[in-house]
């Protein structure tokens, strides 16, 4: 006869500290166990690694930054503040905090920014424009006010070779909005905000990149999982206040491929019937966040994520047009319908996203000319 012993949350092990605490000192102290997401390096700080594969152009653009590499490149997350439970995970930024819509009061018309261009090329009807010979460093108020109606009507906006140092990056930035501050993400050393998307660094320290197309098909990413190279989605959707305005910056361009592809919420609500269109205004969406955390009344029932509801359709403070808000990758169910119902709808919703190519578009950046993108990601999935 075998005997089992279970363990609640407040039990000790060893007599010393409560059991959820000594799992949490356990992971912080362990070189082997990493709590963040893929298969990054465990460790912290400034990576001399990564130094060795950084492109030139990044280096050029972050040097005259004023960026310090002297310790390496780029600045990996601290694990002794990468929450573990799920608690802590929620209260990031877990409350309403003030902002100004920038885009609200802007000139419908967009004459000082517009009229200071050389060309402005809308891309697609629905969604995309490309601006050409203004320089984002030298927008005065006015200008970054129209641009932020402009965003929230096209979407995104797309300007090529520009002059940004990071410091003025993250002051665009925090003229529109709190900077979100990513705990859990590679940043730029000394500036804290700006996340460093960077695939060859993230292939070199073990994350298995595939490029297989899981969205033909009623994929279930909250199930399955993926890569964001693989569904489309959009990040941080499980916030309080998930985001407004994203910017990209590109230092370093692949000679072929690297293309970006973005698709309307305005376009994929308008497509619906207006049947389906009363019945989905008001419902509740369940959407989840990316990296998993342990619950700390059941830390050995595996890794959990974070879950918050939003509204299933939501509209623009800007422009008042209503947009869907869901994705394939991090949305699981509409509030109030049964899992079949829910799964049916979500799937359908998906598609509209995804299988229309006309409220899509997709940008190519290079050759080798670092390019600038600013896009509203609460109505946009890419």
């Amino acid at each position: 006869m075998s005997a089992s012993t279970t363990y609640t949350a407040t039990s000790k092990l060893h007599g010393q500290e409560p059991l959820d605490q000594e799992i949490e000192h356990i992971i912080r102290e362990s070189k082997n166990i990493t709590i963040k997401s893929g298969t990054e390096s465990a460790l912290y700080g400034p990576d001399p690694e990564g130094l060795k594969i950084l492109p030139e152009p990044s280096r050029e653009r972050l040097e005259a930054s004023g960026v310090d590499l002297s310790k390496g490149y780029p600045e990996r997350p601290d694990k002794s503040k990468v929450p573990v439970y799920l608690d802590e995970a929620f209260a990031i930024r877990n409350e309403d905090y003030p902002y100004i819509e920038r885009g609200k009061n802007a000139d419908p018309e967009k004459n000082a920014l517009l009229g200071a261009a050389k060309e402005v090329n809308d891309l697609t009807k629905h969604i995309g424009t490309e601006i050409v010979g203004l320089q984002l460093a030298d927008l005065n108020d006015k200008q970054k006010d129209e641009l932020a109606l402009l965003v929230a009507e096209r979407v995104v906006v797309f300007f090529r070779e520009q002059k940004l140092s990071v410091p003025k990056q993250l002051e665009l930035g925090a003229y529109w909005g709190q900077v979100e501050k990513h705990i859990q993400t590679t940043q730029v050393p000394g500036f804290p905000g700006t996340t460093v998307i960077w695939v060859d660094y993230r292939r070199k320290n073990g994350l298995n990149m595939t490029y297989k197309n899981t969205n033909l098909g009623n994929w279930d990413a909250s199930k399955h999982g993926s890569s964001g190279n693989q569904v489309w989605h959009a990040d941080l959707v499980h916030e309080h206040q998930p985001a407004g305005i994203t910017h990209l910056h590109l230092d370093a361009i692949p000679n072929e491929g690297g293309d970006t592809l973005w698709a309307s919420g305005y376009a994929a609500y308008d497509k619906l019937s207006e049947e389906m269109k009363r019945f989905l205004d008001g419902k509740k969406v369940v959407v989840f966040s990316a990296h998993s955390y342990l619950d700390r009344n059941d830390p050995f029932g595996g890794p959990k994520r974070i879950e918050r509801v939003h509204p299933l359709v939501r509209t623009h403070p800007a422009t008042g047009w209503k947009s869907l808000f869901v994705n394939r990758a991090m949305t699981r169910k509409i509030i109030g319908l049964s899992p079949v119902e829910s799964d049916v709808i979500l799937n359908y919703l998906f598609d509209v996203y995804e299988k229309n190519a006309d409220i899509q578009v997709r940008f190519k950046w290079g050759p080798q000319k670092p390019g600038y993108g600013t896009w509203y990601q609460s109505h946009f999935f890419g």
